[in-house]
């Protein structure tokens, strides 16, 4: 492990809905983020890896609701606190100055009609009103030459830059309290994959110097593979697997991590045949019985349409630093 526990997942569930008509997107998720790492969620779109990152940081817009569970953040000053029980002042300060967001579609965040030089200065009165106008100022351009942009770029409109500026200018400023969490939901959707990679690999640097942890969500595991220490497999809002970065892409364990990874080319090596995934994530209002990947496993097998696979440590050689939920791979 990179370090100690900062950010403990434990059990979360999150509805869509409430009574009978309730959907649940997150189901009993348990994660831990520790200190200085890069902590990788993937899974294809609608596995639930931004309810996940929304509701744990109580910004689920309605009908989306919290149904149970606890995200304990460990403050090395305060100790650990439970996130979801924070008062709305507490919580207020917690976000941005202890744990920041970059959102997907970040880029297209920017106000408009207001310079960057601007928009990182209000954010940054925002959390600190009684700091100086030229404080501010300053620590804007501090914060746009961290990014890679140069400073005469503080009176640019968002239009007058391109894609990847505006995507750091959106990175800098969830740098701008020097938070120890950051969260990236898909980041570099609307880039190219030459941005991808100068972007991810800046934000590796940041993250060495800094210091800070970062959980990065995408559908696109061959980014995570490349950049993150540990990951984890989300499927019909569960987690199905976690595993080292490396472990996962030499010898996955759960088919639906195979599955991911058998759906983009290899950069070295050998050409190989796309094998993909069939068929389509399920309905939440309708889940399978069983473990929900199944339908559309190649592996399934009598257990599978059954019985819930429980997620835990794999009963196998090399499963030690791991967990898994699937029949193939009896936990301990």
């Amino acid at each position: 492990m990179t370090g100690e526990p900062l950010l403990e997942i434990k059990n979360l569930d999150v509805d869509y809905g409430l009574g009978d008509e309730a959907v649940r997107a997150v189901s009993d998720v348990t994660l831990t983020l520790h200190r200085g790492e890069v902590l990788g969620l993937a899974g294809e779109s609608g596995s639930g890896k931004s309810t996940l990152a929304y509701g744990m940081t109580r910004l689920l817009p309605p009908p989306g609701v919290v149904a149970g569970g606890s995200v304990v953040y460990h403050d090395p000053e305060r100790g650990p606190y439970d996130v979801l029980e924070l008062s709305n002042e507490e919580l207020r300060r917690f976000r941005w100055a202890e744990t920041s967001i970059v959102f997907q579609g970040a880029m297209n965040s920017l106000n408009p009609v207001h310079r960057i030089g601007t928009q990182l200065t209000d954010v940054i009165k925002a959390h600190d009103p009684k700091g100086s106008p030229h404080a501010r100022l300053a620590r804007a351009r501090e914060l746009l030459t961290l990014v890679g942009i140069p400073t005469d770029r503080m009176d640019s409109y968002p239009h007058q830059l391109s894609g990847g500026m505006r995507q750091r200018v959106m990175i800098g400023m969830a740098l701008a309290l020097e938070p120890k969490i950051v969260i990236m939901d898909e980041p570099t959707t609307a880039l190219d994959v030459v941005m991808q990679r100068q972007i991810l690999g800046e934000l590796v640097q940041l993250r060495e110097r800094l210091g800070f942890s970062v959980l990065f969500i995408t559908h696109d595991l061959s980014l995570l593979v490349e950049f993150s220490d540990r990951i984890a497999i989300m499927y019909g809002g569960r987690i199905v697997e976690e595993a080292p970065a490396k472990e996962i892409y030499t010898n996955s364990f759960h088919p639906y991590s195979a599955g991911l990874l058998g759906s983009f080319p290899a950069l070295r090596g050998p050409k190989r045949e796309l094998t993909g995934i069939p068929g389509s994530p399920p309905d939440l209002r309708a889940m399978p019985t069983g473990c929900a990947f199944h339908p559309r496993c190649p592996k399934s097998f009598e257990p599978c349409a059954q019985d819930l696979p429980v997620l835990g440590v794999p009963d196998a050689p090399g499963g030690s630093d791991r967990s898994v939920a699937c029949w193939l791979h009896p936990v301990r």
